[in-house]
């Protein structure tokens, strides 16, 4: 089992920037593929940014692309998303997932989920 832990949301105004966390326990990131969900109200969730562990490879969104960036740290088996020029198109609940293999854009593929954080952007 893995567990998913993230942290660091909250209210920032539109072109801020936050720093979500996303700590994994239980089990390393080392051979999971570790992604980025957000879900609004009344939408369906979906897909922001993921990373292969062991390869280094990450995909985004496209409306992320430039503003989003997810980063690690393998010491402390945690994955970051950095969120700069922030647009209030961007609240939502932020949730860090893992899975093994699978089609990353896809909620349905992940094992374990986190229990969410809070991004509020204000215009």
């Amino acid at each position: 089992q893995m567990q998913l832990v993230e942290s660091g949301g909250g209210l920032v105004q539109a072109g801020g920037s936050l720093r979500l966390s996303c700590a994994g326990s239980g089990r390393t990131f080392s051979s999971y593929v570790v992604a980025w969900f957000r879900q609004a109200p009344g939408r369906e969730r979906e897909f922001v940014a993921g990373i292969n562990w062991s390869a280094g490879s990450t995909d985004y969104e496209d409306s992320v692309k430039g503003r989003f960036t997810i980063s690690r740290d393998n010491a402390k088996n945690t994955m970051y998303l950095h969120m700069n020029s922030l647009k209030p198109e961007d609240t939502a609940v932020y949730y860090c997932a893992s899975m093994l293999r699978g089609n990353w854009r896809i909620p349905s593929m992940y094992d374990y989920w986190g229990q969410g954080t809070q991004v509020t952007v204000s215009s």
